[in-house]
């Protein structure tokens, strides 16, 4: 229970365990969890790290992902995950909510609420998911300014920076900002949108040394890769960005479409999480423990 019990705290900080995780070897594995319940359930598969996805959080939200939420919104869901968890966590920072100085405080803010990372794109606003049309693209000084600007604020938060070049620069842009950007103070690169295997693999052969970030997101213009294929062609982190939210939203559309039709939920019973299950996965009994003056819940027999 690390939320209320310190001495099942961390000893490092999030940015220490997200860079010791990436360094540990093979390919670090980040599911995107967009909220509390989905990175317990994350932890419980067994994944050691987690992602927080822009676009499932604003989706999550109602709205779509334009950079329209706020830093302290963010914050919000890093503080749920991080504290649900305790795995640590890198987060979408998307453009950085600004200029030099709002990426500075981007990073303090989500490095006091728990996130271990943050990556910054390279995009104007209003930026895009990284696999729609028409991305428009920060100028790379600027940007590399921006990353600067995040290195120096940090204490101990990773810092990725993506590039979305590849659509509009080609591979030679693309590489040419990643370099740039390394020099401005990034620990690893986002290369976002590649399209096929041979242009992960030259980008990776071009960056020789450097930690690389692959996005194995569903319904985009990335094919299908698994973690162990990306870990071959040079990748030391891949992320799921969205998929916790799709396969969720889809339930509940289901959910919704069999209570109007019937007016009644007991034909999604079998697809449903137990009261026992959800108590299980967020440790109702271990809280009540902690608190003498709360009767142990006794959970209803199933009619």
């Amino acid at each position: 229970m690390p939320y209320l019990v310190s001495s099942d705290l961390p000893q490092h900080s999030a940015g220490e365990r997200f860079r010791a995780l990436v360094a540990s070897g093979g390919i670090t594995r980040l599911p995107g969890a967009h909220n509390g319940m989905a990175a317990l359930q994350a932890k419980a598969a067994g994944f050691e790290g987690l992602y927080l996805s822009g676009a499932a959080m604003t989706a999550s939200m109602g709205i779509p992902d334009l950079g329209i939420i706020t830093v302290d919104e963010v914050a919000f869901f890093i503080r749920q995950i991080a504290r649900a968890s305790g795995l640590p966590l890198l987060v979408d920072g998307d453009t950085g909510y600004g200029e030099a100085l709002n990426v500075m405080h981007m990073v303090r803010t989500f490095e006091e609420a728990g996130a271990g990372a943050v990556h910054l794109e390279d995009q104007l606003l209003p930026k895009k998911c990284g696999h729609l049309n028409d991305k428009k693209l920060a100028d790379a000084n600027d940007m590399a300014a921006k990353v600067a600007a995040a290195a120096k604020a940090r204490r101990n938060l990773y810092i990725i920076a993506r590039t979305d070049a590849a659509a509009s620069e080609g591979m030679d842009g693309a590489v040419a900002r990643a370099k740039l950007y390394m020099e401005a103070g990034a620990d690893a690169i986002f290369p976002e949108a590649l399209t096929t295997a041979d242009m992960f693999r030259e980008f990776a052969a071009r960056m020789p040394g450097v930690p690389l970030l692959a996005n194995m997101t569903e319904f985009g213009r990335t094919p299908f890769f698994t973690a162990d294929e990306f870990e071959a062609m040079g990748y030391k982190m891949v992320i799921w960005p969205v998929s916790s939210l799709r396969v969720a939203n889809k339930a509940q559309e289901k959910l919704y479409a069999t209570l109007k039709r019937d007016g009644s939920t007991k034909a999604m019973v079998p697809e449903m999480q137990t009261r026992a299950e959800l108590y299980d996965m967020i440790d109702l009994a271990g809280y009540e423990a902690l608190d003498a003056s709360i009767v142990a819940t006794v959970v209803p027999t199933p009619v």
